[in-house]
């Protein structure tokens, strides 16, 4: 296959995996009156998996290069 399909597929499918974590079910399960060293759960969880997808597709645009 060509390099940059093989790229483009693992994008899309980074993208899917950050629809399923940014929608209902999951923002549900997080947000609760709960804190973490004062930081409410949710504000956690949103930013650790917008961190986890950024990594994700770092890896995938640079391990190709």
């Amino acid at each position: 296959m060509n390099r940059f399909t093989i790229i483009g597929q693992r994008l899309v499918a980074i993208f899917l995996i950050g629809c399923l974590l940014f929608n209902y079910p999951l923002l549900s399960i997080f947000s609760t009156n709960d804190m973490l060293w004062g930081i409410p759960i949710l504000y956690i969880y949103a930013f650790s998996s917008w961190l986890i997808i950024i990594i994700l597709m770092i890896i995938v645009i640079e391990m190709w290069h």
